[in-house]
């Protein structure tokens, strides 16, 4: 089963790749490794949430070219995400098998056709607002890099 592709509008070339498929068991590895737990009808990464609508995996592909599938896990709700209204995380499947988190936020994801250190897309948190976080990859975390709203820089309003 192909799971949905969202999130990459802004680089082309990651949308024309095809998504990867993983088994049931696999897809238990993943929401595990996100920090999900499973209830009865769904697994839950906001476990405070009495309602919580469950967490899900958004998309499964090789996002920074080194043969290996990352998953993009997200969960809805603005019990735990405010009026962003969605949380996700981002998992990258090790050479032994396992799945390693590499970032996480409030926000909506989406990849960009730039790139950061070891060719990792660029991340812009998205959310409410119009001037938007681009988080870098630096070879050890998603860091912030700048502002941009619609491709163009931008400046946040100050609180």
């Amino acid at each position: 089963m192909a799971l949905a592709l969202v999130a990459c509008a802004g680089s082309p070339a990651l949308c024309a790749q095809d998504d990867i498929a993983l088994g049931d068991g696999e897809r238990a590895t993943v929401l595990v490794a996100a920090g999900a737990e499973a209830r009865a009808d769904r697994w839950v990464i906001c476990r405070d949430d009495p309602e919580a609508a469950g967490a899900r995996i958004d998309q499964v592909r090789d996002l920074n070219g080194d043969g290996r599938p990352e998953a993009v896990v997200v969960e809805d709700g603005t019990y735990c995400y405010g009026f962003a209204g969605t949380g996700f995380q981002v998992l990258s499947r090790q050479k032994d098998g396992s799945w390693r988190r590499i970032t996480g936020d409030i926000g909506m994801p989406e990849f960009l056709a730039s790139r950061g250190k070891d060719g990792w897309p660029d991340l812009l948190v998205g959310g409410p607002g119009f001037c938007f976080p681009v988080q870098r990859w630096n070879g050890k975390e998603y860091a912030l890099d700048r502002y941009e709203y619609e491709g163009k820089p931008c400046q946040p309003r100050s609180p």
